[in-house]
């Protein structure tokens, strides 16, 4: 499972990946946005969210990784540490936050999958091909109120985790469960924030094998 990504890219090629969507006015809710070299389980990351209402359009804030734990999962427990990664879209617990006012963009510029080496699990680093490559995996967010971390107590957060899929030719060699599901271009990005999930769910699909690189 991809539980470390990077996102040196700065704000304003968010904002303009946001606006190639041409679904509206974009809104900028990051603040001062430093480059994120290594995100991991239940950091605060940029995620893209589509407003609805008076103002509709891209809306570009920050939200936790890390979604909602099954029931089963927390039996016995007083924390919710989170689900980074969703590959089984059928289950009931991910059902109700597949339509499109949940569905949201997360941007990226590498990934990482831990693979085993001499030396232990290493992370190995995959990125899109290109010399300054930005894509989206193709995410969830809600509103949630729990605990996250003892020291922290209850707090109220945005979460989100990204699906993921069968790996691509790139990535099966070092990694043959899974891969995220990688969005690269504006009309993929566009379905997946609006589309109905009979027509979005043909996304949670492999990236064309080739598509990307070893750093």
């Amino acid at each position: 499972m991809c539980n470390l990504y990077a996102l040196t890219k700065g704000q304003q090629a968010l904002r303009e990946l946001a606006a190639a969507l041409a679904l509206g006015p974009v809104s900028d809710r990051l603040g001062n946005l430093p480059v994120l070299e290594g995100i991991y389980p239940d950091g605060e990351a940029p995620i893209i969210g589509l407003a609805r209402g008076e103002r509709p359009g891209p809306t570009l804030s920050l939200a936790r990784w890390g979604m909602p734990s099954p029931a089963f999962a927390l039996e016995g427990k007083s924390v919710d540490r989170g689900i980074t990664n969703i590959r089984n879209t059928a289950s009931p617990h991910w059902r109700r936050w597949l339509g499109p006012s949940y569905r949201c963009l997360v941007p990226f510029t590498a990934f990482a999958e831990h693979v085993k080496t001499a030396a232990g699990f290493q992370p190995l680093w995959f990125a899109p091909q290109g010399d300054d490559p930005l894509a989206c995996f193709a995410g969830i967010a809600t509103r949630w109120t729990g605990v996250r971390k003892k020291a922290e107590g209850e707090v109220t957060l945005t979460l989100f985790g990204f699906l993921t899929c069968d790996p691509n030719a790139d990535v099966a060699p070092h990694h043959p469960k899974a891969m995220p599901v990688i969005l690269t271009e504006p009309n993929e990005m566009h379905a997946w924030l609006t589309a109905d999930w009979a027509e979005a769910k043909a996304l949670q699909r492999p990236l064309a094998d080739g598509a990307l690189r070893l750093l």
